[in-house]
C-alpha cells in the first residue's frame, strides 16, 4: 500500500466524514496553535519594524559626543568649569584614532523650539533648526535627497553660503512643486542658496523634527555666525571589527588630555553609545522571538496531542477492521503508514488554513494602521518572515507524522484473532 493508493485515501476521507464534528475541533486545535503561532511572529516582526524605522538608517556602529561642565577639580581649574570641543580637537581624534570610519563635527545656531522666527522668503517667515555640519553626517545619519544634493567637500573648503533644506522647511517657504534649486532664503540677516532639499527616513514625530531642519557647511556656520573653532558635538562610527565602547574611551581620553580634565570625572563629557543600545534593542527582540516560539509551539503541540489522542480513538473504532486487513495479508508498514498519512493529512490541512488566516489577519491590521494614519512608533507593518512561516509548516508535518505515531503503533500490535473477536 502506498501514498497515491487511492484506496487507501477514500478510507481517511469517509473516516474524517463520518464524524464531522470529532474532526473539525481536532482540526480546530491545530488550526489555532499555527494561527497564534503566526499572528504572535506578525506582532513581534511589527513591533521590530516600528522600532527600527525610527531609527532611519543611523548607523548602529556610531557614538555621539558632546561637552558638559567638569565636576572634579584638576590642574588649578575648580570644578564646574566649561568648556568647548575645537577644530584642533577634530584633528586630533583623526591622527590618533584610525578605528576612526567617519567623524562629524556639528553646530546648532538656532532651534526651531525657541520660538523666534529666525527664516525668511518673500513674506514667509518661520522657525527651524540650523545645523552645521560635514559631508559625513549623511553618512552617520542618512536623509534621502528629494532634490538637489548634500553639502559637499567644496562647500567645506571655500565655505559656500549654501543649505540643504527638510521638505517641510521646503512646504513653508516655497509654492507648491516651485523649483528651490538656487533660490535663496535669509536666516538671521544673512542670504544662503538652496542646494538641495532632503526627507527625512525616520517615522512620525522623528521625521517631522528632521524635516524642520536646515544644513549648511561646518565651516560656513562657523564663519557666517562668529563660533570661531568652536565644535558643538561630534557624530563618529567605528571601522568594521572596531567596538564602539572602546573607540568611545580612547576619544574621551584623548579630549580630557587636551582641555585639562581629570581622568576620572566621568561626567564632563556627554556621550552616547549607539552600538551598545542596538545591541540591547537586538537582545529584547531576540527573547522576543524566543519566547513567541515557545508559547506558540506549546500551543501548537497542545493540538498536536488532541490529534494523537483522537488517531487512539480511531485505532480503537476500527480495531475489527484492521484486524481483516492483518488476516488479508497487510503488512505492519501498510497500517502504521496509513494512520500517520491520515495524522499527517488532518494536521497540515489544518495547519494550512491557520497560515492562510494568520497572514490574512495581519495584512489586515498593516491595511487598517495604513488606511488609517496610526501612530507607527512603535509598531509597523506585521509580517511573517517566509523562512519562518517554512519552519512552521515544517514542525507542523512532523508533529503530525509524530501524533500518528502512537495510535499507529498501537494498530500493528492488534492480533488478527482478537481484532475478529472485537466488538
Amino acid at each position: 500500500m502506498t501514498l497515491i493508493d487511492i484506496d487507501k485515501w477514500q478510507e481517511i476521507f469517509y473516516t474524517l466524514k463520518k464524524n464531522k464534528l470529532r474532526t473539525f475541533f481536532t482540526a480546530f486545535g491545530v488550526f489555532w496553535g499555527i494561527f497564534m503561532l503566526i499572528v504572535m511572529l506578525g506582532s513581534g516582526r511589527g513591533l521590530n519594524n516600528g522600532v527600527s524605522q525610527g531609527m532611519g538608517d543611523l548607523a548602529t556602529n556610531s557614538m555621539f559626543m558632546w561637552t558638559r561642565q567638569t565636576t572634579v577639580p584638576y590642574k588649578g581649574f575648580p570644578r564646574g568649569r566649561r568648556y568647548n570641543f575645537n577644530n584642533d580637537d577634530t584633528q586630533a581624534l583623526k591622527n590618533n584614532l584610525p578605528e576612526i570610519e567617519y567623524i562629524a563635527p556639528r553646530l546648532q545656531v538656532f532651534s526651531a523650539g525657541e520660538g523666534n522666527n529666525n527664516v525668511v522668503r518673500g513674506e514667509r517667515t518661520a522657525a527651524f533648526t540650523i545645523q552645521g555640519d560635514y559631508p559625513a553626517y549623511n553618512l552617520i545619519d542618512p536623509v534621502t535627497m528629494k532634490k538637489g544634493r548634500f553639502i559637499n567637500d567644496l562647500d567645506i573648503e571655500q565655505r559656500r553660503k549654501v543649505v540643504v533644506i527638510g521638505s517641510r522647511v521646503y512646504d513653508e517657504m516655497f509654492e507648491k512643486d516651485e523649483e528651490p534649486i538656487g533660490e535663496y532664503i535669509r536666516i538671521q540677516g544673512v542670504y544662503f542658496r538652496v542646494a538641495g532639499v532632503f526627507s527625512s527616513k525616520k517615522n512620525d514625530q522623528q521625521a517631522e523634527q528632521e524635516n524642520s531642519q536646515i544644513f549648511m557647511p561646518f565651516t560656513t556656520m562657523q564663519q557666517t555666525y562668529n563660533f570661531g573653532n568652536m565644535v558643538g558635538w561630534y557624530s563618529i562610527t567605528a571601522k568594521e571589527g572596531y567596538p564602539v565602547s572602546q573607540l568611545l574611551e580612547k576619544a574621551k581620553k584623548i579630549v580630557k588630555e587636551r582641555h585639562s580634565i581629570a581622568p576620572s570625572d566621568d561626567r564632563a563629557i556627554g556621550s552616547f553609545n549607539l552600538e551598545e543600545e542596538y545591541r540591547k534593542m537586538t537582545t529584547l527582540f531576540t527573547g522576543i522571538d524566543i519566547l513567541i516560539w515557545i508559547v506558540g509551539i506549546g500551543t501548537l503541540l497542545a493540538g498536536i496531542i488532541g490529534v494523537s489522542n483522537i488517531m487512539l480513538i480511531v485505532v480503537k473504532e476500527r480495531t475489527k477492521e484492521i484486524g481483516i486487513q492483518r488476516a488479508l495479508g497487510a503488512t505492519p508498514f501498510s497500517i502504521k503508514s496509513q494512520i500517520i498519512t491520515e495524522s499527517v493529512f488532518l494536521t497540515t490541512i489544518a495547519g494550512y488554513f491557520g497560515l492562510v488566516f494568520g497572514v490574512g489577519v495581519l495584512e489586515l491590521i498593516n491595511t487598517v494602521l495604513i488606511q488609517t494614519n496610526a501612530s507607527t512608533d512603535m509598531f509597523n507593518h506585521p509580517e511573517v518572515d517566509f523562512n519562518k512561516a517554512i519552519a512552521a509548516l515544517v514542525i507542523l508535518v512532523i508533529s503530525g507524522a509524530v501524533a500518528g505515531l502512537i495510535p499507529a503503533q498501537r494498530a500493528i500490535q492488534i492480533k488478527p484473532i482478537d481484532a475478529l473477536r472485537d466488538e
